[in-house]
């Protein structure tokens, strides 16, 4: 049986493949999938601290490694930012982690959760899709690349417009027909 690892890698790669690189959500993430520069590292850290202290370490990593062999990160915690609002809390923390790690300007995040509500919006609101992953994951992107997939599709600011309308054609129903894993089965109802 695989270990709860394995099972949240290959559902994140599933939602990857399907969504973000099968509905084109992002123009940029195929290149780097299919050249198998894409880390999803699993956080197994029982506490925020200690998923910070990944966080750091996969910042580190990222820093540290030539874009040829590693252009960007998905770093995924299956359980313990089950609920939205913390997890949206503790963005403004690993927003700090960047600077902490000096590396402003060289790389940021790009958070998606289960259940990923942009303000203003309502839960159900299919727009919200368009940052919905399986488990919660920051995205640690090289500024470079996304300055580089910028130049290779000039009207960038399109694509969010593109996405809503999009999902707004397939509704709910055309999303789960993706068959993205979405929930979190190991997610432990907390008090």
């Amino acid at each position: 049986m695989e270990n709860i690892a394995d099972t949240v890698a290959d559902h994140t790669r599933q939602w990857m493949e399907k969504a973000v690189i099968g509905l084109n959500l992002c123009p940029f993430a195929k290149a780097p999938h299919v050249k198998g520069r894409v880390r999803i590292a699993v956080s197994g850290a029982k506490h925020g601290d200690g998923f910070l202290e990944d966080l750091d370490r996969e910042l580190q990593l990222l820093a540290d490694t030539p874009p040829e062999q590693l252009e960007t990160t998905l770093l995924v915690h299956p359980t313990l930012f089950a609920d939205f609002l913390q997890f949206n809390d503790m963005l403004d923390t690993a927003e700090a982690a960047i600077a902490d790690n000096g590396l402003e300007g060289i790389i940021q995040i790009a958070p998606f959760h289960p259940d990923f509500r942009f303000e203003g919006t309502e839960a159900d609101d299919i727009g919200n899709y368009t940052n919905r992953s399986p488990y919660p994951t920051l995205h640690l992107i090289r500024e470079d690349s996304i300055a580089k997939a910028a130049q290779a599709f000039p009207d960038a600011e399109a694509i969010f417009g593109r996405n809503i309308e999009l999902l707004e054609k397939m509704g709910k129903s055309g999303w789960d027909a993706l068959g993205i894993p979405q929930g979190c089965p190991f997610h432990k109802e907390q008090p």
